[in-house]
Protein backbone atom coordinates (compact mmCIF):
# COMPACT_ATOMS: atom_id res chain seq x y z
CA UNK A 1 0.00 0.00 0.00
CA UNK A 2 1.39 3.39 -1.02
CA UNK A 3 2.05 6.04 1.61
CA UNK A 4 -0.48 8.86 1.38
CA UNK A 5 0.94 11.65 -0.78
CA UNK A 6 -0.56 14.54 1.23
CA UNK A 7 -2.02 13.06 4.41
CA UNK A 8 -4.29 15.26 6.51
CA UNK A 9 -2.61 16.29 9.77
CA UNK A 10 -5.33 17.81 11.96
CA UNK A 11 -4.36 20.63 14.29
CA UNK A 12 -7.71 21.55 15.84
CA UNK A 13 -10.80 19.79 17.10
CA UNK A 14 -12.81 21.19 14.18
CA UNK A 15 -10.73 19.06 11.81
CA UNK A 16 -11.46 15.95 13.87
CA UNK A 17 -15.09 16.43 14.81
CA UNK A 18 -17.64 17.62 12.27
CA UNK A 19 -19.70 20.42 13.82
CA UNK A 20 -22.82 19.06 12.08
CA UNK A 21 -22.26 15.71 13.78
CA UNK A 22 -21.80 17.03 17.31
CA UNK A 23 -25.52 17.50 18.02
CA UNK A 24 -26.28 13.92 16.96
CA UNK A 25 -23.40 12.50 18.99
CA UNK A 26 -24.67 14.32 22.08
CA UNK A 27 -27.82 12.19 21.93
CA UNK A 28 -25.88 8.91 22.10
CA UNK A 29 -24.45 7.03 25.04
CA UNK A 30 -22.10 4.11 25.48
CA UNK A 31 -23.66 0.70 25.83
CA UNK A 32 -22.17 -2.47 27.24
CA UNK A 33 -23.24 -6.09 27.09
CA UNK A 34 -22.49 -6.27 30.80
CA UNK A 35 -23.52 -4.25 33.83
CA UNK A 36 -20.53 -2.80 35.62
CA UNK A 37 -19.86 -1.48 39.07
CA UNK A 38 -17.67 1.63 38.94
CA UNK A 39 -16.06 3.64 41.68
CA UNK A 40 -17.96 6.89 41.17
CA UNK A 41 -21.59 7.80 40.76
CA UNK A 42 -22.50 8.04 37.10
CA UNK A 43 -25.18 7.03 34.66
CA UNK A 44 -24.69 3.24 34.43
CA UNK A 45 -26.97 0.88 36.31
CA UNK A 46 -25.20 -1.55 38.55
CA UNK A 47 -26.25 -4.80 40.19
CA UNK A 48 -25.05 -3.27 43.44
CA UNK A 49 -27.81 -2.04 45.70
CA UNK A 50 -27.51 1.63 46.45
CA UNK A 51 -29.55 4.70 47.22
CA UNK A 52 -30.79 6.04 43.90
CA UNK A 53 -34.39 6.94 43.19
CA UNK A 54 -35.29 3.70 41.37
CA UNK A 55 -36.67 0.96 43.62
CA UNK A 56 -35.20 -2.54 43.18
CA UNK A 57 -36.25 -4.92 45.98
CA UNK A 58 -36.83 -5.48 49.69
CA UNK A 59 -34.79 -7.25 52.35
CA UNK A 60 -35.41 -7.89 56.04
CA UNK A 61 -34.30 -5.20 58.47
CA UNK A 62 -31.01 -5.84 60.29
CA UNK A 63 -29.77 -4.09 63.41
CA UNK A 64 -27.89 -0.94 62.44
CA UNK A 65 -29.72 -0.32 59.14
CA UNK A 66 -30.71 3.24 58.24
CA UNK A 67 -34.26 3.73 59.56
CA UNK A 68 -34.99 6.18 56.73
CA UNK A 69 -35.17 3.27 54.28
CA UNK A 70 -37.70 1.16 56.18
CA UNK A 71 -40.84 0.46 54.15
CA UNK A 72 -43.51 1.54 56.65
CA UNK A 73 -46.34 0.46 54.34
CA UNK A 74 -45.19 -3.17 54.59
CA UNK A 75 -44.73 -2.77 58.34
CA UNK A 76 -48.34 -1.60 58.62
CA UNK A 77 -49.56 -4.69 56.74
CA UNK A 78 -47.23 -7.39 58.07
CA UNK A 79 -46.02 -5.92 61.35
CA UNK A 80 -42.45 -6.71 60.20
CA UNK A 81 -39.59 -4.42 59.24
CA UNK A 82 -38.28 -4.51 55.66
CA UNK A 83 -35.68 -2.28 54.02
CA UNK A 84 -36.13 -0.69 50.59
CA UNK A 85 -33.27 -1.35 48.14
CA UNK A 86 -32.54 0.76 45.08
CA UNK A 87 -30.53 0.38 41.90
CA UNK A 88 -27.29 2.25 42.17
CA UNK A 89 -26.10 4.01 39.03
CA UNK A 90 -22.38 4.09 38.44
CA UNK A 91 -19.86 5.11 35.83
CA UNK A 92 -18.46 3.27 32.82
CA UNK A 93 -14.94 3.63 31.49
CA UNK A 94 -14.10 4.07 27.81
CA UNK A 95 -10.54 3.24 26.75
CA UNK A 96 -9.67 3.93 23.11
CA UNK A 97 -6.54 2.30 21.69
CA UNK A 98 -5.38 3.82 18.39
CA UNK A 99 -2.66 2.29 16.21
CA UNK A 100 -0.18 5.07 15.41
CA UNK A 101 2.35 2.90 13.57
CA UNK A 102 3.50 3.81 10.05
CA UNK A 103 1.10 1.42 8.29
CA UNK A 104 -1.74 3.78 9.19
CA UNK A 105 -0.26 6.57 7.07
CA UNK A 106 -1.51 5.05 3.83
CA UNK A 107 -4.54 5.11 1.58
CA UNK A 108 -6.96 7.73 0.31
CA UNK A 109 -8.71 8.71 2.53
CA UNK A 110 -5.81 8.32 4.95
CA UNK A 111 -6.30 5.48 7.43
CA UNK A 112 -4.75 7.21 10.43
CA UNK A 113 -6.75 10.40 9.94
CA UNK A 114 -9.90 8.27 9.80
CA UNK A 115 -8.90 6.58 13.08
CA UNK A 116 -8.31 9.98 14.67
CA UNK A 117 -11.81 11.09 13.67
CA UNK A 118 -13.41 7.92 15.03
CA UNK A 119 -11.45 8.22 18.28
CA UNK A 120 -12.50 11.85 18.72
CA UNK A 121 -16.17 11.07 18.04
CA UNK A 122 -16.24 8.18 20.52
CA UNK A 123 -14.31 10.13 23.15
CA UNK A 124 -16.79 13.00 22.81
CA UNK A 125 -19.72 10.65 23.44
CA UNK A 126 -18.00 9.28 26.53
CA UNK A 127 -17.12 12.71 27.91
CA UNK A 128 -20.57 14.31 27.50
CA UNK A 129 -22.09 11.35 29.35
CA UNK A 130 -19.65 11.77 32.26
CA UNK A 131 -17.84 8.50 31.64
CA UNK A 132 -14.12 8.15 32.36
CA UNK A 133 -12.23 8.33 29.06
CA UNK A 134 -8.67 7.27 28.21
CA UNK A 135 -6.81 7.18 24.88
CA UNK A 136 -3.62 5.19 24.26
CA UNK A 137 -1.58 5.42 21.06
CA UNK A 138 0.38 2.39 19.84
CA UNK A 139 3.69 3.10 18.15
CA UNK A 140 7.30 4.00 18.78
CA UNK A 141 8.77 7.30 19.85
CA UNK A 142 11.98 8.58 21.37
CA UNK A 143 11.91 7.22 24.92
CA UNK A 144 13.35 10.52 26.16
CA UNK A 145 10.06 12.10 25.08
CA UNK A 146 7.75 9.15 25.72
CA UNK A 147 9.10 6.97 28.56
CA UNK A 148 6.76 4.13 27.60
CA UNK A 149 7.99 4.07 24.01
CA UNK A 150 9.94 0.89 24.63
CA UNK A 151 6.66 -0.78 25.52
CA UNK A 152 5.15 -0.12 22.07
CA UNK A 153 3.15 2.83 23.41
CA UNK A 154 3.64 6.25 21.85
CA UNK A 155 1.59 8.11 24.44
CA UNK A 156 -1.50 8.01 26.61
CA UNK A 157 -4.02 10.33 28.24
CA UNK A 158 -6.42 9.04 30.87
CA UNK A 159 -9.03 9.65 33.55
CA UNK A 160 -10.80 12.46 31.71
CA UNK A 161 -14.43 13.22 32.45
CA UNK A 162 -16.87 15.87 31.31
CA UNK A 163 -17.42 17.96 28.17
CA UNK A 164 -14.75 20.48 29.21
CA UNK A 165 -12.04 17.82 28.65
CA UNK A 166 -12.90 17.52 24.94
CA UNK A 167 -10.07 19.88 23.97
CA UNK A 168 -7.57 17.78 25.95
CA UNK A 169 -8.48 14.69 23.90
CA UNK A 170 -8.29 16.72 20.66
CA UNK A 171 -4.84 18.10 21.47
CA UNK A 172 -3.56 14.62 22.27
CA UNK A 173 -4.90 13.13 19.05
CA UNK A 174 -3.56 16.03 16.97
CA UNK A 175 -0.10 15.54 18.50
CA UNK A 176 0.16 12.00 17.10
CA UNK A 177 2.03 11.16 13.92
CA UNK A 178 1.92 7.63 12.49
CA UNK A 179 5.48 6.37 12.40
CA UNK A 180 7.66 3.37 13.12
CA UNK A 181 6.45 -0.01 14.27
CA UNK A 182 4.74 -1.33 17.36
CA UNK A 183 4.87 -4.52 19.34
CA UNK A 184 1.16 -5.06 19.84
CA UNK A 185 1.64 -7.86 22.36
CA UNK A 186 3.93 -5.84 24.63
CA UNK A 187 1.77 -2.74 24.31
CA UNK A 188 -1.39 -4.71 25.14
CA UNK A 189 0.29 -6.19 28.21
CA UNK A 190 1.19 -2.71 29.39
CA UNK A 191 -2.37 -1.48 28.82
CA UNK A 192 -3.87 -4.51 30.58
CA UNK A 193 -1.65 -3.94 33.62
CA UNK A 194 -2.42 -0.24 33.96
CA UNK A 195 -6.07 0.12 32.92
CA UNK A 196 -8.51 1.11 35.61
CA UNK A 197 -12.11 0.32 36.37
CA UNK A 198 -14.33 -1.64 34.03
CA UNK A 199 -16.03 -0.69 30.81
CA UNK A 200 -15.48 -0.60 27.05
CA UNK A 201 -12.24 -0.80 25.10
CA UNK A 202 -12.22 0.23 21.43
CA UNK A 203 -9.16 -0.85 19.42
CA UNK A 204 -8.61 1.05 16.13
CA UNK A 205 -6.09 -0.57 13.78
CA UNK A 206 -5.64 -2.27 10.44
CA UNK A 207 -4.40 -5.30 12.44
CA UNK A 208 -1.65 -5.92 9.85
CA UNK A 209 0.93 -6.98 12.42
CA UNK A 210 3.78 -9.31 11.50
CA UNK A 211 3.88 -10.72 15.01
CA UNK A 212 0.11 -11.28 14.87
CA UNK A 213 -2.79 -9.69 16.74
CA UNK A 214 -3.78 -12.77 18.76
CA UNK A 215 -1.63 -12.26 21.87
CA UNK A 216 -2.53 -8.59 22.12
CA UNK A 217 -6.27 -9.11 21.84
CA UNK A 218 -6.16 -11.95 24.38
CA UNK A 219 -4.47 -9.62 26.86
CA UNK A 220 -6.98 -6.81 26.27
CA UNK A 221 -10.10 -8.96 26.54
CA UNK A 222 -11.67 -9.90 29.84
CA UNK A 223 -11.11 -8.32 33.24
CA UNK A 224 -14.41 -6.51 33.08
CA UNK A 225 -13.93 -4.90 29.67
CA UNK A 226 -16.04 -5.30 26.56
CA UNK A 227 -13.57 -5.11 23.68
CA UNK A 228 -14.49 -3.83 20.21
CA UNK A 229 -11.94 -4.31 17.42
CA UNK A 230 -12.44 -1.89 14.54
CA UNK A 231 -10.31 -2.86 11.53
CA UNK A 232 -9.66 0.19 9.35
CA UNK A 233 -8.78 -0.43 5.69
CA UNK A 234 -8.40 1.94 2.76
CA UNK A 235 -10.30 1.40 -0.51
CA UNK A 236 -6.98 0.80 -2.26
CA UNK A 237 -6.23 -2.10 0.07
CA UNK A 238 -9.56 -3.71 -0.65
CA UNK A 239 -9.55 -3.01 -4.41
CA UNK A 240 -5.92 -2.37 -5.48
CA UNK A 241 -5.37 -0.77 -8.86
CA UNK A 242 -1.76 -1.66 -9.62
CA UNK A 243 -0.04 -3.69 -12.33
CA UNK A 244 3.36 -4.55 -13.76
CA UNK A 245 6.74 -5.30 -12.19
CA UNK A 246 7.03 -3.70 -8.77
CA UNK A 247 9.41 -3.61 -5.83
CA UNK A 248 7.29 -3.54 -2.70
CA UNK A 249 8.79 -2.06 0.48
CA UNK A 250 7.25 -2.46 3.95
CA UNK A 251 6.53 1.04 5.24
CA UNK A 252 7.32 0.00 8.83
CA UNK A 253 10.43 -2.21 8.75
CA UNK A 254 11.63 -1.61 5.15
CA UNK A 255 11.40 -5.30 4.28
CA UNK A 256 10.98 -5.66 0.51
CA UNK A 257 9.94 -8.06 -2.24
CA UNK A 258 9.90 -7.91 -6.02
CA UNK A 259 6.68 -9.05 -7.66
CA UNK A 260 4.90 -9.02 -10.99
CA UNK A 261 1.30 -7.87 -10.56
CA UNK A 262 -1.11 -9.83 -12.73
CA UNK A 263 -4.85 -10.49 -12.73
CA UNK A 264 -4.46 -13.96 -11.11
CA UNK A 265 -2.17 -12.47 -8.43
CA UNK A 266 -4.66 -9.70 -7.64
CA UNK A 267 -7.43 -12.29 -7.37
CA UNK A 268 -5.30 -14.32 -4.97
CA UNK A 269 -4.54 -11.18 -2.96
CA UNK A 270 -8.23 -10.38 -2.54
CA UNK A 271 -8.93 -13.95 -1.44
CA UNK A 272 -6.12 -13.79 1.11
CA UNK A 273 -7.29 -10.41 2.42
CA UNK A 274 -10.85 -11.67 2.75
CA UNK A 275 -9.63 -14.77 4.60
CA UNK A 276 -7.44 -12.65 6.89
CA UNK A 277 -10.34 -10.37 7.84
CA UNK A 278 -12.60 -13.38 8.39
CA UNK A 279 -9.98 -15.03 10.62
CA UNK A 280 -9.83 -11.83 12.69
CA UNK A 281 -13.61 -11.81 13.12
CA UNK A 282 -13.66 -15.52 14.02
CA UNK A 283 -10.84 -15.11 16.54
CA UNK A 284 -12.67 -12.19 18.14
CA UNK A 285 -16.04 -13.96 18.21
CA UNK A 286 -14.54 -16.87 20.15
CA UNK A 287 -13.39 -14.45 22.82
CA UNK A 288 -16.55 -12.35 22.97
CA UNK A 289 -14.83 -9.46 21.17
CA UNK A 290 -16.96 -7.58 18.64
CA UNK A 291 -15.04 -7.07 15.38
CA UNK A 292 -15.94 -4.85 12.44
CA UNK A 293 -14.01 -4.15 9.21
CA UNK A 294 -14.62 -0.71 7.73
CA UNK A 295 -13.27 1.23 4.74
CA UNK A 296 -12.05 4.79 5.12
CA UNK A 297 -14.45 6.02 2.46
CA UNK A 298 -17.33 5.17 4.82
CA UNK A 299 -18.75 8.43 6.25
CA UNK A 300 -18.00 8.82 9.96
CA UNK A 301 -21.66 9.49 10.78
CA UNK A 302 -22.67 6.25 9.05
CA UNK A 303 -20.10 4.30 11.06
CA UNK A 304 -21.05 5.87 14.39
CA UNK A 305 -24.80 6.25 14.04
CA UNK A 306 -25.49 3.07 12.10
CA UNK A 307 -22.87 0.34 12.29
CA UNK A 308 -21.75 0.89 15.89
CA UNK A 309 -25.29 1.20 17.21
CA UNK A 310 -26.32 -2.01 15.46
CA UNK A 311 -23.42 -3.82 17.14
CA UNK A 312 -24.38 -2.63 20.59
CA UNK A 313 -21.54 -0.20 21.27
CA UNK A 314 -23.86 2.81 21.38
CA UNK A 315 -27.47 3.47 22.19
Amino acid sequence: MLKSANPTRPTTIDELLDARLVARLSQLDLSSRKIFAGKLKGERRSKKRGESVEFADHRPYALGDDLRHIDWNIYGRLDRLFMKMFLEEEDLSLHIVIDASASGDTGEPNKFYYMQQVAMSMAYIGLVNLNRVAVTALGTRDTAVAPMGDQGIAGTIRDLRGRRRTQDIARFLCSLTPEGTTDFGRAAKRIAMTRRGKGIMLVLSDFFMKEGYETGLRLLSGRGYDVFALQILSPQEVEPEIAGDLRLVDIEDQDHAEVTISAPLLKKYKQNLSAYCEDLRTFCARREITALTIRTDTPIDTLILDYMRKRGLLR
